[in-house]
């Protein structure tokens, strides 16, 4: 039975169209700094749930189309490698970076973290957009 990617469809969605209007330097212009704090939150927030869908549906397909038991009990590491070699992603150290992100959410205190996150998000968008695409074309 194929898995359920709208969810995580959805999510990209919502990133990818938060991180662009976060990036409309006009448009931020216009915005309260509390605005523009509120919409760089946003992004982070919707980072943060965007990178738990795709890992858990990495996980979801390999049990689906590879065995049962193939993602039980693995570390991140080895589930992006497993997600390597049935060519989910292409880049096992660059999801190893998306991973470290999304842990520094847990721990954001000040703005510097906040910064760096917010940044990494642009890359992740064409990560997850590439994951889709790659669940979409081996979701019999």
């Amino acid at each position: 039975m194929p898995l359920e990617l709208d969810h995580l469809r959805n999510a990209i969605t919502a990133l990818a169209d938060l991180l662009a209007v976060s990036e409309n330097d006009a448009r931020m212009g216009e915005l309260t700094e509390v605005e523009r704090n509120g919409i760089r939150s946003g992004v982070i927030q919707n980072f943060e749930v965007t990178y738990e869908l795709s890992w858990k549906l990495i996980a979801r397909w390999l049990r689906t189309y590879v065995g049962p038991d193939v993602a039980d009990g693995v570390t991140r590491r080895q589930l992006f490698r497993l997600a390597a070699e049935n060519r989910l992603i292409p880049d096992v150290d660059l999801w190893m970076q998306h991973h470290e992100a999304r842990n520094v959410t847990a721990h954001i205190y000040d703005e510097a973290k906040a910064a760096l996150v917010y940044s990494a998000t642009r890359e992740f968008v064409h990560d997850a957009r590439l994951l889709l695409a790659a669940l979409e074309a081996r979701n019999d």
